[in-house]
């Protein structure tokens, strides 16, 4: 099995629009969490606030024309992958594009521009709908254009498990290197729901935070009174190389891609099982498939969404994992807590945190943890961030449909 590291990453986040601020933002503990702008969101929406990426300019991607023909999850991940490959050093024009694939995931992929398409459908008739609503809208298209753009005639497909669906995307990216049939592989998710119908329907579903006078104290993963997560929106891709590619070239490393592990919990549409086993399994998983032992983790990036049920089953579920003893000393923090759910671009975001967190040594807070909850009681890096060398780290993505995923990275030797 051939070796897979990690040499560029690209974000585009509600706490900044590339890798530097987006981390000094993460280490400072700060919130993107802000009262909705994108639309009026008013009295009839339980639910007001969201993690809405600003300062996003996406003229420097994707020329005015072509924006008009997509969404803006694609738009997104067109922009993310640009800055992970400059990150990464690699210039396309020298490799063999039949080498370099795409596998970006979406859990709802172009849900705005459906809504904007249904509106032209029932005021103008169904000769004014757009002829790029459909190739516009489908998940798989972020990872169509990112391919166009860079000329990857390699591995390209998309992965939709809901919010495991970044996790799943890099899990199954680092396999089709292992295998040997790329050399190269962009991936990660990439998502932008936060519209009227996309925050309708978590509304519908009694699943988002309606703290709506404290935005910034609206997620609170783990803690006693925490009451839904709050939605967000936007990408993160990674540069996954295989290692005697990235030698040859001179690459910066920043981490090592060892561990991937995935389960289902057959349970439920949306609710986890209240014994964790299925995330238990798939972080064991990924501990045996790196060849660690679970006593090597340093540092877990929790799915922690800040829902009643979530939070109790993870920490069920990581004890499960690790033990009771175990359990009490790992670090465990959820990035949630800042950026909010990204959803289908989450395990992205959060397994670069990771990564960046391994190469500064410094564990990323848990904020807004106030009152403890009895049912979650293991260290969760309260409200600041922690100096400490870290050699193994997971990242935990759960989705609806109860798709569980574990990714580990570890220091590259």
């Amino acid at each position: 099995m051939k070796r897979v590291v990690i040499t560029g990453m690209g974000v585009v986040s509600p706490l900044g629009c590339d890798l530097v601020s987006f981390w000094d933002n993460i280490k400072a503990g700060r919130s993107g969490i802000r009262r909705i702008t994108r639309f009026e969101a008013g009295d009839e929406y339980p639910a007001k606030i969201a993690g809405e990426v600003a300062g996003f300019d996406a003229d420097s991607f994707v020329p005015a024309k072509e924006q008009r023909r997509m969404d803006r999850f694609t738009l997104f991940a067109i922009a993310a992958s640009d800055m992970a490959l400059k990150d990464s050093g690699i210039n396309m024009s020298g490799e063999n594009p039949e080498r370099a694939g795409v596998v970006i995931g979406s859990g709802i992929g172009g849900l705005e521009l459906l809504q904007t398409q249904h509106c032209v459908l029932r005021e103008k008739g169904p000769s004014r709908c757009s002829p790029f609503m459909i190739p516009g809208m489908i998940s798989n298209m972020a990872g169509g254009l990112v391919a166009i753009k860079q000329n990857m005639q390699g591995p390209n497909f998309c992965v939709v498990t809901a919010c495991a669906s970044a996790a799943h995307s890099i899990g199954e990216a680092m396999r089709v290197i292992q295998r040997g049939e790329a050399d190269i592989m962009l991936s990660g998710g990439s998502e932008a729901s936060v519209c009227e119908l996309g925050v309708a329907g978590f509304c519908a579903l009694r699943a988002l935070s309606t703290r709506n006078d404290e935005p910034e104290k609206a997620s609170r993963p783990f803690e006693a009174n925490r009451d839904g997560f709050v939605m967000s929106e936007g990408s993160a891709i990674l540069v996954l190389e295989e290692l005697e590619h990235a030698r040859q070239r001179g690459a910066r490393i920043y981490s090592e891609l060892s561990g991937f592990g995935m389960t289902c919990d057959a349970f439920h549409m949306t609710a986890p099982t209240e014994d964790g086993a299925g995330a238990a399994r798939a972080m064991k998983m990924a501990v045996s498939d790196a060849h660690l032992n679970m006593d090597q983790v340093d540092y877990l990036n929790a799915h922690g969404t800040s829902t009643q049920l979530n939070d109790k089953m993870e920490t069920k579920a990581v004890k499960l994992a690790f033990g009771e003893e175990l359990s009490g000393k790992i670090m465990i923090s959820s990035s949630k807590s800042m950026l909010g759910h990204t959803l289908g671009a989450a395990g992205g975001m959060e397994l670069a945190i990771c990564i960046l967190a391994m190469r500064d040594g410094v564990v990323p807070p848990t904020i807004n943890y106030e009152t403890p909850d009895p049912e979650c009681d293991l260290d969760y890096v309260p409200n600041t961030s922690r100096d400490k060398k870290l050699n193994v780290c997971i990242s935990n993505s759960l989705g609806f449909g109860g798709h569980n995923a574990c990714l580990l990275v570890k220091t590259f030797k």
